[in-house]
């Protein structure tokens, strides 16, 4: 091979570099806010209600004239989205238990010039981004000791995941209302007005819906036992 060959080959390579850098296209990226902070991950699984921005990510635009279409999938991509959105950037809070699928359709436009990813790129090269949110969960403890020592002193749920609806209600033997609460991760700490109540028998009532489209109607007994030391745990 002569220098005037090497030389020939060397321009046509940087040549289809500056097309190909040239060139606009995506990247598509997700970040999750989570009750542990925010994620970047392509493909998360969390617990309902789970908050996510999506961005393009574009480059090399330069003088093209863009277009984005977002588009989220619920459990297959050979069904119709549940959901479309035309902007660049975009938030969503995945409510609904199942698997998500989402995909940006991207337009370039200059001139006679065309660049496209959209149905024939997802379906051949792209990789959608994926949301998985969990069933729902919940169960209520029979029991708690708000004496202090570190150990179920608050009265909350024992097992809860994927629920965009709570409301819970502590009640006496009476049916008097001493507290509620409308977070799951929240809970009651055995007082009344500021002031501890009696060591006994009260009540629960809990009306909650989960991500997955099931209702929970509970209501048991709570037994608060103030002289009780638990040295196994949490119940």
């Amino acid at each position: 091979m002569n220098i005037k060959t090497i030389i020939t080959i060397l321009l046509l390579s940087t040549a289809i570099r500056a097309i190909v850098d040239e060139t606009p296209y995506i990247s598509p990226t997700a970040t999750y806010f989570t009750s542990d902070g925010e994620e970047e991950n392509p493909a998360m699984s969390g617990s309902a209600p789970l908050r996510a921005v999506f961005r393009a990510n574009p480059e090399n635009v330069g003088s093209y004239r863009a277009t984005y279409e977002w588009r989220f999938y619920l459990n297959s991509m050979e069904d119709a989205p549940y959901l479309t959105r035309y902007e660049q950037d975009t938030e969503y809070t995945f409510t609904q238990a199942g698997g998500h699928y989402i995909v940006c359709y991207a337009t370039f436009i200059n001139g006679n010039d065309t660049v496209a990813y959209t149905k024939e790129y997802w379906e051949t090269e792209g990789q959608p981004l994926t949301c998985t949110v969990s069933q729902s969960q919940l169960e209520m403890p029979n029991a708690f000791s708000p004496n202090g020592d570190g150990i179920n002193d608050i009265y909350r749920a024992k097992e809860w995941q994927s629920l965009v609806e709570f409301h819970a209600t502590i009640l006496n033997r009476w049916g008097q209302k001493l507290y509620e609460w409308t977070d799951p991760a929240g809970g009651w700490d055995g007082t009344y007005h500021g002031h501890d109540v009696k060591q006994g028998v009260y009540f629960v009532v809990v009306k909650a819906k989960g991500a997955d489209g099931i209702h929970y109607n509970i209501r048991k007994d709570i037994n608060l036992l103030r002289g009780y030391t638990d040295k196994t745990g949490p119940n």
